[in-house]
């Protein structure tokens, strides 16, 4: 699996100049969460980190997140 997530990166990256993170479940090591920050154009990055997701053949869950500092 790390080796497809790291073609994903590569391919956001290269695609909207954004480069993910990798993480897991510290109670869970078989949950995994991509964290991609300081997205300029979020259709764009969306767009193109859906079509690279589905290449990954697992179930997804997209959840957004910004800064509790900054308002929504």
């Amino acid at each position: 699996m790390r080796a497809a997530v790291e073609r994903l990166f590569a391919a956001v990256e290269r695609e909207s100049g954004v480069r993910g993170r990798w993480m897991h479940r510290r109670d869970d090591p078989t949950t995994y969460m991509e964290v991609y920050e300081d997205v300029k154009d979020e259709k764009a990055f969306e767009v193109v980190l859906e079509r690279e997701g589905a290449k990954l053949g697992v179930p997804r869950k997209l959840e957004r997140f910004i800064s509790a500092g900054k308002p929504a």
